[in-house]
């Protein structure tokens, strides 16, 4: 008769040394894989964190530096501005762009023309008819979708000073542009910043900026409204640029 095998002596049985040290082994095998997969998804995970992290600062860079630009061009064209019927007395009129969903209140003897967009979606100006360095342009700029909200560049504080610290050069030799910050705020889904530009032997230049955001139902877009007036120019008129631009709003 065959002799039984007992079942705590069994190949199949862990307590038998060969089966026992197959299975550590191979736990042991499974436990490395595990780890050298969990590893590679972390570092797969923190690389792509690190490219989109990179991809928004640089957007954000570029969306920076339009902003900054907006500033600086002049009017090519006067364009058949559409406005809103108005007395001849009100020293305002309505202007709308229905293309691109925004009303802003002009002085009533204001010009309305188009500047280069180089890069922007459109930039258009507000001017006098006079010859003046005071106008206001709306100045468009179309963004990705990291960016849905003000509150994507950052609070309006650290927004408006890397927007005038990048725009100033005075520290260098010879000393370029030299820009300050008067002040910044945020009020209903608006930045608005005011600071000052000057070049080394020219008037010094006052810049009043109202910068929202709006979709157009494809994608985001940056709404950049500046205002610009010299030192030698009047109240009267400083103050028309700053009722301008604080009237801006969507349609």
């Amino acid at each position: 008769m065959a002799a039984i095998t007992p079942w705590f002596s069994s190949p199949l049985s862990c307590s038998n040394p060969r089966v026992t040290k197959t299975i550590i082994t191979d736990s042991r095998r499974c436990s490395s894989i595990s780890a050298a997969i969990s590893v590679l998804d972390s570092s797969n995970e923190e690389q792509h964190r690190i490219l989109s992290r990179d991809h928004v600062g640089t957007k954000r860079r570029e969306v920076m530096l339009q902003i900054a630009s907006s500033a600086f061009f002049l009017p090519l064209a006067i364009s058949s501005a559409a406005f809103a019927e108005t007395n001849a007395s009100e020293t305002f009129r309505v202007y709308t762009d229905e293309v691109n969903k925004y009303e802003i209140s002009i002085p009533q003897d204001w010009q309305v023309g188009q500047a280069e967009p180089n890069g922007f979606k459109s930039i258009t100006a507000f001017f006098p008819q006079e010859t003046s360095t005071s106008n206001v342009s709306v100045a468009i700029t179309g963004l990705g979708p990291d960016f849905t909200r003000m509150e994507s560049f950052g609070k309006v504080e650290a927004f408006a000073e890397t927007l005038v610290s990048g725009l100033d050069r005075s520290w260098q030799k010879p000393a370029g542009v030299t820009a300050k910050l008067i002040d910044s705020r945020a009020s209903k889904g608006f930045y608005y910043i005011e600071y000052t530009l000057q070049n080394p032997g020219e008037a010094r230049k006052h810049l009043y900026a109202a910068i929202g955001m709006a979709t157009n139902g494809w994608y985001n877009r940056l709404y950049t409204v500046t205002g610009q007036f010299t030192d030698e120019e009047s109240a009267e008129q400083s103050s028309k640029i700053q009722k301008t631009v604080k009237s801006f709003r969507f349609i």
